[in-house]
């Protein structure tokens, strides 16, 4: 995982104290987010501060990322004051242009972390990437919350054995969630059980609105202690039960697009892993079903296409393997490995 350099961000001649100063006071915390009291030594009221922390806004990434329109819809922040915290939000945070060979030397610091697969891994580029949303789609049993579990583990691993050294937090949609299956995906790696649940935050979510709700406790908690991965398992089951028919799928959309903008903001935001699983639904549009051997496609439409950096399809094989194609990537091949689901996670299927 890393984090974007606090000290390329271009200079303004318009800021109010010398920028070599605040780049100086940068310096000294220029590795992961930066937590929202920093703005109180440029100006902002800690009341204003604790205003935007009860709205979910834990780091000035959080509030230089977000629009002004968002930020006056808090009680007590007028749109003086808002332009006021974007402004010093805006000198601490790098919003501007930087060239492709600096873009290209963070993305070579990037983390990934294994899936448990050298195969699996291999197909991904190294495995699930920090900083990025990843989508698993399939039907059932294709080991998309197999893969979810055996992410948890992984993701507190140290990075020379493809880990992240981060907790993960997890958001349940379907209530499938088992600790038991994390404590033998431990057992695998050496490591302690009692601590590696300690280290999965878990929560169950009960519809949509709520799911949402969860990322705000979500970035709460990233803004305190490292984590490394978000999972949401079944990112689509609530959208399915709570809007139905196509007189609500405009709202649908609307709620979803939203959602997985706070996603993305987030895997900005604390250079943390996404990772999504989604459901399929079968396409009934005659041509599609005529001329494709295989007429399912992902639940969400172009939002969740979108939002998505990597979208992999699973689909099952002989016994307990199963086959991952990529399906949309801005930079992997499309091509196929093959998996296994066993006892102690996901790995490669046995000769």
């Amino acid at each position: 995982m890393w984090w974007p350099s606090h000290t390329s961000r271009p200079v303004s001649k318009l800021a109010l104290r010398d920028q070599k100063d605040v780049e100086q006071e940068v310096e000294e915390d220029s590795t992961g987010p930066i937590n929202i009291v920093k703005l109180e030594e440029f100006g902002i009221s800690m009341a204003d501060i604790k205003k935007l922390a009860e709205n979910g806004f834990h780091t000035v990434e959080s509030v230089a990322f977000t629009p002004k329109k968002n930020l006056i819809t808090i009680k007590g922040i007028s749109e003086a004051k808002a332009d006021k915290i974007l402004a010093e939000a805006s000198k601490l945070v790098p919003m501007g242009f930087t060239t492709a060979t600096e873009f290209h030397h963070r993305r070579s610091d990037l983390i990934t972390i294994t899936t448990g697969s050298k195969e699996l891994d291999k197909l991904l580029g190294g495995g699930i990437e920090t900083g990025a949303m990843t989508e698993l789609f399939g039907e059932f049993r294709t080991g998309k919350t197999q893969i979810c579990r055996t992410l948890a583990v992984t993701c507190q691993l140290p990075v020379q054995m493809g880990g992240g050294e981060g907790k993960c937090l997890y958001v349940d949609t379907e209530a499938t969630f088992r600790p038991e299956r994390l404590l033998a995906v431990a057992e695998r790696y050496g490591m302690n059980g009692e601590e590696v649940l300690d280290n999965v935050a878990y929560a169950r979510a009960y519809n949509t609105d709520h799911q949402t709700q969860l990322l705000t406790q979500a970035a709460a908690l990233m803004a305190e202690q490292r984590f490394a991965l978000l999972i949401v398992d079944g990112a689509m089951s609530l959208y399915r039960t709570d809007f139905s028919g196509r007189a609500e799928l405009s709202a649908r959309q609307m709620h979803l697009a939203r959602f997985l903008r706070i996603l993305l903001r987030l895997a900005d935001e604390f250079g943390i892993a996404v990772v999504l699983t989604n459901q399929v639904v079968a396409q009934v549009d005659g041509q599609a079903a005529l001329f494709n051997p295989d007429p399912k496609k992902p639940v969400g439409g172009n939002i969740m296409a979108h939002a998505s950096t990597t979208r992999s399809v699973n689909r099952r094989a002989e016994g307990e393997t199963r086959i991952c194609k990529v399906y949309d990537s801005p930079c992997l091949p499309e091509s196929e490995a093959v998996f296994a689901i066993n006892a102690d996670g996901i790995g490669d299927p046995k000769e």
